[in-house]
């Protein structure tokens, strides 16, 4: 009997690796939270909502019952929003099979969570709310892999991280495939913090293409300068939190993710950034806390937007001097004018420099 796998949310990502996974031959339930998405699932074979185009195997069912689906499985992979997952995890938690640790528990969420006294990764707040005996336990799945492209089964590396090496290479073996390559990482936290703050950075990415086309001032040169000073603020943040291995931030979690985050058509965030440019996207909300408030709005979910005040918080907390991370959560906040705040952003060499720029918002 092979593995009983369920992954909770049917958006791109989670839907994308139940086709990975399913096309194996692995028997795999998806939970979806609207109804009609299980039933195209079902009777079409299909997504359309969030992943039109990829046609689903036979081996992939779906339920819109979350209890149902995680009950009595081997593997369980969480796929929803960050904004939701701890509810999801709530909902799922007094389950007899996860009450006795049976199955082992994947994240493909990414971003921080609130805690009592700063954010906190998504992994250990997990943690916080299953049985004790998942602590150090929860693998974390991140790596370079949008979704559209693992659907039509381009070649994709993915991290496996865990504080306990053999549930990551359990969930390494589970994913590997035709054209999914996954490498086993114990430094779980580094992991996490580049997946976070990729996103974060992929905001300005994007408002940095957009300006491009407006100013001579920024070009294919200046978007590299933004990529490699992003990694470096996501390196030093992650030293702060307790990442263990330098070569995160180097490999695919890191300067991988990064690249393909910032420079993919795939890229909700980089779509985001552009957004502000183009479209002034920022217009509807009053600051950051009315956007994260109202992100349906969006049409989209962009988690570099709560990933922002997450890193915000988490440099002020580590007493970090960053440079971009301040930049894109104030001009999310509607603090500092989008155009002035990234000119600003690369005349300056390092500091705070972003009580300069406060003036008209776009």
């Amino acid at each position: 009997m092979g593995a009983r796998v369920a992954i909770l949310g049917a958006g791109a990502w989670g839907t994308a690796v139940a086709k990975a996974i399913a096309e194996k031959g692995t028997e795999v339930v998806l939970w979806a939270h609207e109804p009609a998405v299980a039933r195209d699932i079902n009777e079409n074979h299909i997504n359309s909502r969030y992943l039109a185009g990829a046609p689903l195997p036979g081996t992939l069912s779906a339920v819109s019952d979350v209890v149902e689906a995680a009950t009595d499985r081997d593997f369980i992979f969480l796929a929803t929003p960050s904004l939701f997952i701890l509810k999801t995890v709530k909902d799922i938690v007094g389950i007899p099979s996860i009450q006795e640790g049976k199955p082992l528990i994947g994240v493909l969420t990414k971003g921080f969570l609130p805690g009592a006294e700063r954010p906190i990764p998504i992994v250990e707040s997990i943690e916080n709310f299953l049985p004790g005996f998942y602590k150090g336990n929860v693998v974390y799945i991140s790596g370079p892999s949008h979704a559209e492209e693992v659907a039509m089964n381009k070649i994709t590396g993915l991290v496996s991280a865990c504080a306990n090496p053999r549930n990551s290479i359990k969930f390494r073996d589970l994913l590997t495939g035709r054209t999914l390559r996954v490498f086993a990482s114990m430094d779980i936290v580094g992991v996490q913090v580049c997946a976070a703050l990729k996103n974060v950075v992929a905001i300005a990415f994007g408002m940095m293409d957009a300006l491009k086309e407006k100013a001579n001032l920024f070009g294919d040169n200046t978007e590299s300068l933004l990529l490699a000073a992003g990694l470096n603020e996501i390196q030093i943040l992650g030293r702060a939190m307790g990442a263990t291995h330098p070569e995160t931030f180097t490999s695919i979690a890191g300067v991988g993710d990064l690249d393909v985050t910032c420079r993919s058509q795939f890229g909700r965030n980089r779509r985001f950034g552009r957004e502000i440019i183009l479209k002034n996207a920022l217009e509807p909300f009053v600051d950051l806390e009315d956007m994260i408030a109202n992100i349906g709005k969006i049409g989209y979910l962009p988690e570099g937007i709560v990933a922002a005040q997450h890193a915000w918080l988490l440099c002020q907390k580590h007493g970090l001097k960053l440079s971009i991370i301040p930049i894109v959560y104030k001009i999310l906040n509607r603090e500092i004018n989008p155009v002035m705040a990234l000119q600003h952003l690369l005349d300056d060499d390092v500091g705070d420099f972003t009580d300069e720029l406060v003036g008209p918002v776009a």
